[in-house]
């Protein structure tokens, strides 16, 4: 009857503190921060590579074959002859190339990439990304990569233990890629401006559309914005307006922002997300664990002297159950937070809570999306 009293106490106490609260207020954002403009998107690139100067821990030939002909085939382009000879040095390691490349980029500037382990290698520790090309989709290179590969995992061994930290079949170039050719662009000439949403969200796009028009009623005497669907919003460039003047001015507009209810759970770790706007009916709710204890002390039994007899061992097992909670509780909070505030001061732990939110969910009392991760 105690833990029924201190459910009761706990869920209740909190129901009446939060009872007067208002429902969570949109946050204000930037319009640059919640939305891309659709002609700025990335580019990825990516291209086949080598990395040399490791200590050992390279690609071995047998492995990974493809190891040794790139390395001859570079060789070869560099002048010098690889015929007859055959080098067991796991110094060398193929890798893929990727990289961004982001809108409006210049020949000239410079961008970072990532490494990746194609063959057996163990650490790319230490190596040196060899020139690479860097290929779009359409198949035309619009970046060199070359540099110091950066891992941050590291790994030891010994002869009868390894230590392994962190992931060392990958690492960064930290700027290590020259954009050599610059991507068609027809900012300047376009007619209009597309905004494309983050997160989409229908209220989100028309509060930005409004935005954008009461700034545009005031600056050029009418609106411009018009919603086109949850995602984009559709900004007529006006007839006297320069189209990166108008972009600048308007990416700094501040606009409330919503977003749909929404709990995320990830059952691997533990780990529960809960939006602001999440609500719960009402709903009784009642948990309960059984703990099994199984201990084993077995027992050696020794012969008496001269009587011949061997050493046995004689089992010896302890079971013991123990089964804590069960008490159903009546849940009327105005929302989440409250619920898992009251599962916390009764000492429900995070697995527990994420049943019972599958529950409550399953009973439709809770009004939010449910995302398992």
């Amino acid at each position: 009857m105690k833990i029924v009293s201190r459910i009761f106490a706990a869920l209740a106490a909190l129901s009446m503190c939060m009872a007067h609260v208002t429902p969570a207020f949109a946050v204000t954002s930037r319009i640059k921060d919640i939305a891309s403009l659709q002609a700025g998107r990335d580019n990825q690139l990516i291209g086949y590579g080598l990395i040399v100067g490791l200590q050992g821990t390279g690609d071995g030939f047998r492995a990974s074959p493809f190891t040794e002909q790139s390395m001859r085939a570079m060789l070869q382009n560099l002048g010098i002859s690889t015929q007859g000879g055959q080098s067991n040095a796991k110094n060398t390691a193929a890798v893929m190339v990727t990289a961004n490349l982001p809108p409006f980029a210049s020949p000239g500037s410079r961008i970072d990439v990532t490494v990746s382990s194609l063959g057996d290698a163990t650490s790319l520790r230490g190596g040196t990304l060899i020139m690479t090309s860097l290929s779009g989709a359409d198949g035309q290179i619009y970046a060199v990569a070359q540099g110091s590969v950066v891992v941050s995992g590291f790994q030891a061994q010994g002869q009868a233990a390894t230590v392994t930290e962190g992931v060392t079949t990958a690492g960064r170039v930290p700027g290590g890629a020259i954009i050599e050719r610059e991507l068609p662009s027809h900012f300047k000439d376009s007619v209009n401006l597309v905004l494309q949403l983050r997160n989409p969200d229908f209220s989100t796009a028309v509060r930005i559309s409004d935005v954008v028009n009461r700034y545009a009623s005031a600056r050029f005497g009418g609106p411009v914005a018009e919603p086109k669907d949850a995602q984009e919003v559709v900004v007529q460039k006006p007839r006297e307006a320069d189209l990166t003047r108008l972009m600048a001015d308007i990416e700094n507009l501040a606009v409330d922002t919503d977003t749909p209810a929404k709990v995320v759970i990830n059952e691997r770790t533990g780990t529960i997300v809960i939006g602001a706007d999440v609500r719960v009916s009402p709903v009784a709710v009642s948990y309960g664990t059984l703990t099994v204890q199984v201990t084993e002390t077995p027992q050696v039994i020794q012969p008496e002297p001269f009587s011949r007899g061997v050493t046995a061992v004689q089992p010896q097992t302890y079971i013991s159950t123990q089964k804590t909670g069960g008490a159903l509780a009546v849940i009327n909070g105005p929302d989440l937070r409250t619920l898992v505030a009251g599962l916390n001061n009764i000492g429900v732990k995070p697995d527990g809570i994420i049943a019972i939110l599958q529950g409550i969910k399953s009973a439709g009392a809770l009004q939010a999306e449910l995302v398992l991760q």
